[in-house]
């Protein structure tokens, strides 16, 4: 598996080669509307994105964590991808997925993996404007019993928002990348 001295910016210059878009207007989930477009899943699905993409958050998480996770379909990827660089050197690290709304048939409700209660983990985002997504995830979490020690995402647009909502919940948040670091501003 490549080994990045530097995977911060290993990331950014993925990013900005298949994921930074500034040929908008571009609607958010926020609803908010932009000149510039992360998308971010040029990066995280594509195989060389996600070595990348696991490396840099991977960096975050602390050693006593035994999962990461969050949203679907925002986190998974970023979930899965940290968790095959942890294993690579060596390091027993699972992930997981919270659905957008419980399921009636199955194991049911919005949890999906190998985590339980009492785990502590980590919660991750692609991209994020407001902190919605990472907000929601972790009150899925901790209703569940799960300790969240630590917020991350990719790229943090939000200009502060996302660390006042982790903030209340009672959780570190940390941004990987801003909008600078990739070129675009808003």
């Amino acid at each position: 598996m490549k080994n990045f001295s530097d995977p911060k910016s290993a990331l950014i210059e993925h990013l900005k080669a298949h994921a930074v878009r500034t040929d908008g207007p571009f609607v958010l989930r926020s609803g908010e509307t932009s000149d510039w477009y992360i998308d971010a899943r040029q990066t995280t699905f594509s195989g060389e994105g996600a070595l990348r993409v696991g490396a840099a958050v991977l960096q975050h998480v602390p050693d006593d964590v035994v999962a990461v996770g969050g949203m679907t379909m925002g986190a998974d990827p970023i979930a899965v991808s940290t968790a095959i660089v942890a294993a690579s050197s060596g390091r027993d690290l699972a992930s997981f997925s919270i659905r957008k709304e419980a399921k009636d048939h199955g194991t049911g409700g919005r949890l999906v993996g190998p985590v339980s209660a009492g785990d502590l983990v980590v919660v991750v985002e692609d991209t994020t404007t407001t902190g919605s997504a990472v907000a929601e995830a972790t009150t899925v979490l901790l209703d569940a019993g799960v300790h969240v020690v630590l917020g991350v995402a990719l790229v943090d647009r939000s200009g502060g928002k996302a660390t006042d909502r982790m903030a209340e919940l009672g959780v570190p948040y940390t941004a990987l990348i801003t909008p600078d670091e990739l070129g675009v501003r808003d």
